[in-house]
């Protein structure tokens, strides 16, 4: 009988244990969630390249004193000059930029006067412009973009003879739209490598009165780049 007894007093006192270990939950750790920092594309950035520009212009009358409306033709002034660059760049897909084309000073390039004659053309070309500059990251180091904007181009050009100079569009300052393509690699989150090529004038002018040529004339210019530069963001 006290073997029953002790025997029913063991299975109680299991039981008890039992249930009192059912109404004990694990202990779970708290998840300790790190937020990363956000990263963002954006800021400043300077630039320098070396440009290679073509300005092309063909001087005719306004139709009602020469013959033939083509007194001179001007071609292939190719000249090299710098460019620096200033921009901000919101995000990965959209900047801000303005250019500054410096050194265009040369003396290259022929013009054919209404004789027939080459004669070697001096050319000064100072522009500056201001884009919106829609962009397109096709990996994390390499992107395309389009310029889009308004350039200021200060164009004078002289016609060099046996006589001396004899200018042929002086202090002209051509302005309006200019646009442009181009593509950049990054080598690291502060240098990069551009090439873009940029229209900064293509229209027709009238140029007035030429004291030289005794006549009105009109103008039709187009001034383009090819730039290759470097560029630091902040």
């Amino acid at each position: 009988m006290k073997n029953i007894v002790l025997s029913a007093v063991a299975v109680l006192a299991m039981s008890s244990f039992a249930v009192a270990g059912g109404d004990i939950a694990p202990v779970e750790e708290p998840v300790v969630v790190v937020e990363e920092p956000v990263m963002t594309d954006g800021g400043f950035y300077l630039g320098l390249a070396y440009s290679y520009m073509n300005a092309t212009q063909t001087v005719q009358d306004d139709g009602s004193n020469w013959a033939d409306d083509d007194i001179w033709t001007v071609s292939d002034l190719e000249i090299n000059t710098g460019m620096l660059q200033v921009g901000y760049k919101f995000n990965s897909y959209v900047a801000v930029e303005g250019r500054y084309w410096f050194g265009g000073n040369d003396t290259i390039g022929t013009i054919v006067d209404a004789a027939g004659i080459d004669r070697q053309v001096d050319a000064d070309i100072d522009t500056w412009g201001i884009y919106v500059k829609p962009m397109y990251p096709v990996t994390d180091a390499f992107d395309i973009y389009a310029l889009l904007g308004y350039a200021d181009n200060g164009y004078e050009l002289s016609a060099i003879t046996t006589a001396g100079d004899v200018s042929v569009n002086p202090d002209a300052d051509i302005s309006g739209f200019s646009w442009g393509i181009g593509a950049a690699y990054s080598f690291n989150e502060n240098f990069s490598l551009f090439v873009d090529y940029t229209v900064l004038y293509d229209d027709e002018d009238n140029f007035g009165y030429d004291t030289y040529a005794g006549k009105d004339l009109v103008l039709e210019n187009e001034i383009d780049a090819i730039n290759v530069g470097v560029t630091y963001k902040f």
